[in-house]
């Protein structure tokens, strides 16, 4: 199966459905004949950008990204508004706390930015990591996003 076909596929899945782990996710596509592995499910939902939201009976599910805009920017201060927990910096690095699933999708944005005070950033399921090129660059980027948060 093609990839476009399986994250269609994954799509139909996870709006019709309350899937919680990517183990539960290959386990309906296998039932559905599909054979998949975890790790091309995990690259599959880097590159969706698919989030955890919270599911109706308690804990969270996977979920499509909240807007498909294609300026990086407001998506960036969409998805700080959504779930941006904490924003903490230290000399050159900004660390960012964010809601659940958030981590990769706010740390591929702020990269997007192309913006000349970040060097890189990393990002987890929760958390990202900015490092800037400066402490100067750092808190213009602090303020920054604290600006496009609101």
């Amino acid at each position: 199966m093609k990839k476009a076909d399986r994250q269609k596929k994954i799509r139909e899945i996870i709006t019709g459905q309350s899937i919680e782990r990517q183990e539960d996710l290959v386990k309906k596509l296998n039932d559905l004949g599909l054979q998949v592995t975890q790790a091309t499910i995990s690259r599959d939902i880097k590159e969706m950008q698919l989030i955890k939201v919270p599911a109706e009976g308690g804990g969270y599910r996977y979920g499509l990204p909240v807007t498909h805009q294609h300026d990086e920017t407001d998506q960036l201060g969409n998805s700080l508004r959504d779930s941006l927990v904490e924003l903490k910096q230290s000399d050159r690095f900004l660390a960012l706390e964010v809601r659940p699933g958030n981590g990769p999708v706010v740390a591929n944005l702020v990269r997007k930015l192309k913006d000349r005070g970040v060097f890189t950033t990393i990002g987890d399921d929760s958390n990202v990591l900015v490092v800037c090129t400066s402490a100067d660059e750092a808190t213009r980027l602090a303020e920054y996003f604290n600006e496009i948060a609101e």
